[in-house]
């Protein structure tokens, strides 16, 4: 390849700007968590979400040509900070104050869900053009931040059940364990409605708790469990 060919512009697409968005979007979460605003943090969570699933469909209806791997090397940096970094700083952030034995934990445990992060993206990047598969091998790391933005958006947040969440589903993401894309189109619609629920303004709380978010969390912890059992 020639140096003039290396212009930053000769790579980038329409698709790969959504995948910056959902990297913007991770960034800001991890400020909003920095600065103890919890629920904007697990809101811009779950905009990042929504634009890293559709980032692939952009480019399939672009017919992107990405033979040099540009789009899928920037998909997999924007989700480490989105959905490595960002549920890792939420989650210690959230126990800074806690006591001094639960920091540590919580210190190991959002290590952890960057180191599985990073291997379970590693991973799909390597063998992504040598197994033929329908779904995805080990747990989608979008969920961890689903999860634990549903967590504390439902008013449900525990910080031991946060951390006993995000340990299992770190542990999940690099397992070998078979996990089905979403194809259901009503839950899909249903979900969809749900998001734009928790994101607008709309009072949806009964007794404490978001009806919305906590739908969701079971929706996603049901997605988690009983591929888990089917294997």
């Amino acid at each position: 390849m020639e140096i003039e060919r290396t212009n930053i512009q000769n790579f980038i697409a329409i698709s790969d700007i959504i995948s910056l968005l959902n990297m913007s979007s991770g960034f800001l979460s991890i400020i909003c968590s920095i600065n103890h605003n919890f629920e904007l943090s697990a809101i811009l969570m779950i905009i990042a979400i929504i634009f890293d699933s559709i980032d692939g469909w952009v480019a399939r209806k672009a017919n992107r040509d990405d033979s040099l791997g540009f789009g899928k090397n920037i998909d997999s940096l924007s989700d480490i900070i989105s959905f490595g970094v960002a549920p890792a700083v939420f989650l210690y952030t959230s126990l800074n104050t806690a006591s001094i034995p639960l920091q540590l934990i919580a210190i190991l445990v959002s290590l952890l869900i960057v180191i599985c992060g990073v291997l379970r993206l590693t991973r799909y990047n390597v063998i992504a053009d040598h197994i033929k598969t329908s779904g995805f091998i080990g747990f989608p790391i979008p969920g961890i931040s689903f999860i634990i933005a549903t967590l504390y958006l439902s008013g449900l947040y525990n910080n031991y059940l946060a951390l006993l969440l995000a340990t299992i589903v770190s542990i999940l993401m690099i397992s070998n364990v078979k996990y089905p894309k979403f194809s259901n189109m009503p839950a899909i619609i249903i979900s969809c409605i749900l998001i734009v629920l928790i994101i607008l303004p709309i009072p949806t709380t009964a007794y404490g708790i978001n009806i919305p978010a906590l739908i969701l969390l079971l929706f996603c912890l049901y997605y988690l469990i009983i591929n888990l059992i089917k294997k």
